[in-house]
């Protein structure tokens, strides 16, 4: 068997991809991702002289709170990881996270709506962790994701949808460097969330009924929009709530609290409901319009990102424009310097510029890329 480093955030997922992963034989290191300002390098679950096990540094304990990567959910892990008697550490990532930040502030102050939680897949969890596993000689990186891997002929494995559809996260790995999925593990992806939740509880996991995530994890308090706006102290976003047809209805605070699609929390009352229908940072106009006035025939979108050879995706396959949106059929087309042109079958509402579109074979993940216009 193999030596594993298990990217555990002390949730209910991770926690039980170590249990599957020693069951299995593994030799598993339990990792825990720290984003805070202050939080120090590292940590372990012995004392700062203890012995390191298989050649691994032991260092500081980690001993409070910064961020949402909490001293609770440090200390959750931490359990679970002395219960499975397997080590445990704490990586001070602050400076890859502020990448993330800064990308998220970013998009939303030129009026796109970011999805950190793909940049941190890409940049952390199936980036800098591999150079961490490769530091202390472990063949794979293993997370608590609903998503499954299954041996092709190309030697490279398939990256198909979890068996919990109402959890698949496959969307969120489509831009993991190809070259990684030999060397991914997502034992959970093969399971239903309520059986997950079983497991923890029949070993004793004090996680096992504790609440899923739902959150951006850098926004700790209050809303997005704030949480730019604190950090873009300089720039005047704020403008007009104006019509399809351009007539000024209103005024925002900033376009950083709006997305293509919103209905809800517009802090203007209307007649009858009004959606966002696109953003123009330019201006700093937020267009409002009904409904039908969001639906898009086609879109294009750049900085893609393939997980199969070019000849292997289909000219007619399914596309997902968001995380929590069912996969619709589209034509694609492959452009030059990374693009994607992508044509519905038939219209669709919420395209929203900033959010990834990912492209689906039946069950398969092909990739997808980053929607622009």
């Amino acid at each position: 068997m193999a030596r594993v480093v298990l990217a555990m955030s002390g949730g209910v997922d991770s926690s039980v991809a170590a249990h599957l992963l020693t069951a299995e034989g593994h030799e598993v290191i339990g990792v825990f991702m720290r984003h805070g300002q202050q939080s120090p390098v590292a940590c372990s679950t012995g004392g700062g002289d203890a012995p390191a096990r298989s050649g691994l540094p032991i260092i500081n304990r980690l001993d409070h709170k910064q961020g949402c990567c909490t001293a609770a959910d440090a200390e959750d892990a931490r359990r679970v990881a002395d219960r499975l008697n397997i080590p445990f550490y704490a990586l001070n990532l602050e400076a890859e996270f502020s990448r993330i930040i800064d990308y998220f502030v970013d998009e939303y102050t030129t009026g796109r709506t970011p999805n950190p939680c793909v940049q941190c897949n890409n940049w952390i969890k199936f980036g800098k962790l591999f150079d961490y596993a490769d530091s202390v000689g472990a063949e794979f990186v293993a997370t608590g994701h609903y998503a499954r891997l299954e041996p092709t002929l190309s030697g490279l494995p398939a990256l198909l949808r979890g068996v919990d559809s109402g959890k698949d996260q496959s969307y969120v790995l489509f831009g993991i460097e190809r070259e990684y999925l030999k060397r991914m593990l997502l034992p959970v992806g093969e399971f239903e969330k309520p059986a997950i939740r079983r497991i923890a509880a029949e070993l004793g996991f004090n996680v096992a009924e504790k609440k899923d995530s739902q959150e951006i994890c850098f926004v700790t308090q209050g809303r997005y929009d704030q949480f730019v706006r604190d950090r873009r102290e300089a720039v005047d976003t704020s403008g007009e709530f104006v019509t399809t047809t351009g007539e000024v209805i209103g005024t925002h605070p900033g376009i950083e609290g709006f997305t293509v699609g919103q209905r809800k929390g517009l802090g203007v009352a209307f007649g009858e409901p009004k959606f966002v229908v696109r953003i123009e940072p330019e201006t700093r106009r937020v267009v409002l319009g009904d409904r039908e006035e969001l639906a898009r025939e086609s879109f294009d979108a750049a900085g893609t990102n393939w997980l199969v050879e070019a000849e292997d995706i289909p000219r007619r396959c399914q596309v997902q424009i968001r995380y929590n949106t069912a996969p619709v059929w589209a034509d694609v087309q492959l452009l030059p310097g990374r693009r994607l042109a992508v044509k519905f079958v038939e219209p669709q509402c919420g395209v929203a510029p900033g959010q990834a579109v990912v492209c689906y074979d039946g069950e398969r993940t092909l990739g997808g890329g980053w929607i622009e216009s």
